[in-house]
């Protein structure tokens, strides 16, 4: 449904967008400032979301950053031309803009400065928000953390599994862009789950989500799932590549934690708490137990009955160091 409601705000913005134009340069009429607003900046925040060109859009993020800016700037352009023609053939015909269609489907060169500058800053704050986290971007942009706030989160620590051996083979460089690939793989699976990675630590990632959007149809667990599932599929690039398809260890639990911007110069936003710790301590219980996928009770209990295409075995209570009681966990897998 949100994503569904992103097809209508993006004309929104983009009407928008043309109105400001026409007002901050008195060019053209209201009506077909916003037209080609709309039919202009679309496509772009459509593309930004990951619904126009979604393949393109990838590969082009995982590239340097100037070579980043210039593809996507390019793209833009496109689009931004591409957008433009078919609004002016749109206004001529429907509205009787200009004397002909041709001369309605070009562009001023204010406009076209206009549309590409805010395609500029468009860049930049999206290139931001992929180098400190969409979710991190957003609360340290709304200033949510600036004084500590005490929240229920879930917490799910992902190690790779064999990534020591792997480096002691290829080497370091080739250790570094195997991880890459791993965590450019995650990435799809959080966003789809509603969560965030926050972190990461070696050959370990740090996802968290709010109790609400983790806990709903167990978003959280079926992250995971989601992920394994992704590997299996490329399985046959993984091995062409590196010769190997990755493996993992997962451990999730919830609890309250202290969440603050922390930093003068780098901000971040940092979590305080057991909970923490006792997830990271889950993952190394994880390898002890021979488990792909570990879970708290605490986590269990809070997602509710789980669906039914999951299943969670129980592995008894265990000693968790830093805790005073025993923590009962489970296995998770696909029924």
């Amino acid at each position: 449904m949100h994503n569904l409601r992103f097809w209508f705000v993006a004309p929104v913005l983009g009407a928008l967008a043309g109105l400001l134009y026409a007002g901050v340069f008195n060019a053209g009429t209201l009506t077909g400032s916003a037209i080609r607003g709309a039919f202009i900046g679309s496509p772009i925040l459509l593309y930004e979301r990951g619904f126009l060109l979604p393949y393109w859009r990838d590969r082009i993020r995982q590239a340097a950053t100037p070579l980043f800016a210039i593809a996507t700037l390019a793209t833009y352009a496109a689009m931004i031309v591409l957008g433009n023609a078919i609004a002016g053939t749109l206004l001529h015909h429907v509205f009787g803009h200009m004397h002909s269609a041709r001369a309605a489907m070009f562009m001023t060169e204010a406009g076209f400065a206009y549309a590409l500058g805010v395609s500029g800053v468009i860049v930049f704050v999206f290139r931001v928000r992929d180098l400190i986290g969409p979710s991190v971007f957003t609360n340290l942009l709304i200033g949510r953390y600036h004084r500590p706030i005490s929240e229920t989160r879930i917490f799910l620590f992902l190690d790779v599994s064999g990534s020591t051996q792997f480096a002691d083979r290829h080497g370091d460089l080739a250790a570094q862009a195997y991880l890459g690939q791993i965590f450019n793989a995650l990435a799809a699976p959080v966003r789809r789950s509603g969560g965030s990675i926050d972190d990461y630590i070696g050959d370990m990632a740090l996802v968290t989500w709010t109790m609400k959007r983790g806990a709903k149809d167990a978003a959280c667990l079926r992250c995971v799932l989601d992920f394994a599932a992704t590997l299996a599929a490329d399985a046959a690039i993984w091995r062409d590549r590196f010769g190997q398809v990755p493996e993992f260890r997962a451990a999730l639990h919830c609890g309250s934690v202290v969440t603050a911007e922390i930093g003068f110069e780098r901000h971040k936003i940092a979590y305080f708490g057991d909970v923490v710790n006792t997830t990271a301590r889950l993952e190394a219980l994880s390898k002890t137990l021979g488990v792909t996928i570990l879970v708290s009770a605490d986590l269990l209990a809070c997602i509710g009955p789980l669906p039914d295409d999951l299943v969670a075995e129980d592995l008894d209570f265990h000693a968790i160091r830093g805790r005073n009681e025993p923590l009962a966990v489970s296995a998770i897998r696909q029924r």
